[in-house]
């Protein structure tokens, strides 16, 4: 695997800290001791990563979390209170789930690759959260759940993003029952990638972003939005838009540069643009 990048710029420390190692980004919850996704959280999370959206010079995204929880999801105290409103606080639900719905689509829908980073316990939203990441990364004590049919509540804004990462039938015991599962079992439902010490997390997940980030940038944005097209459709409509995507990626300038040096035998000089 490639070199990881040593040179690094952390931004000030808030609910969510973004560290720059081009052409790596990492964005880390900070809101101990859960991480919970409060407003708050959320809007600086949302921020983060528009402000990705629009950078070219980064290539891959980390996303991490400090203490010992990933994330529990949703603010409930934050939530309950605003069942004193007038409406019963259903406007502020509305807001809350529509805003981590939107950070769930501007993960999908950024043109860089999203690694998470989990260390510990991942649960609702939270679970949500790694789920809509496009690679996950996990310590060997790291656990997962949607307990929401717990307390009342089915988790239904996760189970969007859990059905689609997970096989169904494993996604809806997960529902169902409410349990946690371990970082082995969280691997065999497809949730993770990689299970690995809690000290080599950092170093492994760095080696893959470093990797990725190598790849050409041309062929990472156009794949990463094929895949998500094409994810659920039916498989010829699937095909039409892997074949335009081919076609695309065909006629991009890295794809000639890339054919040209594997053709000549030399290592090729990507389009940074």
């Amino acid at each position: 695997m490639a070199d990881v990048v040593s040179f690094r710029k952390e931004e000030p420390a808030g609910l969510v800290r973004v560290e720059r190692a081009e052409p790596v980004l990492r964005i880390t919850l900070s809101n101990p001791p859960a991480n919970a996704l409060s407003i708050a959280v959320m809007e600086a999370l949302g921020a983060a990563l528009d402000a990705v959206a629009a950078d070219d010079a980064i290539r891959v995204v980390v996303l991490a979390s400090t203490g010992k929880v990933f994330s529990a999801g949703h603010d409930l105290k934050e939530m309950t209170a605003r069942r004193e409103d007038a409406d019963g606080g259903r406007a502020f639900f509305e807001k809350t789930m529509r805003m981590a719905a939107d950070i769930m689509l501007k993960i999908a829908a950024l043109p860089q690759p999203v690694v998470a980073e989990i260390d510990g316990l991942a649960t609702a939203a939270g679970c949500q959260l790694v789920a809509s990441c496009d690679l996950a990364i996990c310590t060997d004590t790291s656990t997962f759940c949607t307990p929401g049919v717990n307390i009342g509540l089915f988790c239904s804004t996760p189970m969007v993003a859990v059905t689609r990462a997970a096989h169904p039938k494993q996604a809806m015991e997960m529902l169902l029952t409410g349990e946690t599962i371990d970082a082995s079992t969280a691997k065999d439902f497809g949730l993770v990638n990689r299970i690995v010490p809690q000290q080599y997390l950092r170093q492994v997940v760095d080696k893959y972003a470093a990797v990725i980030a190598a790849k050409s940038p041309q062929a990472l944005r156009i794949g990463k939005a094929a895949f998500r097209a094409q994810a659920g459709l039916p498989v010829a409509d699937a095909y039409g838009v892997a074949v335009a995507a081919m076609v695309d990626n065909m006629l991009a300038d890295d794809a000639k540069e890339g054919i040209g040096a594997f053709l000549g035998k030399r290592m090729p000089e990507w389009d940074r643009r």
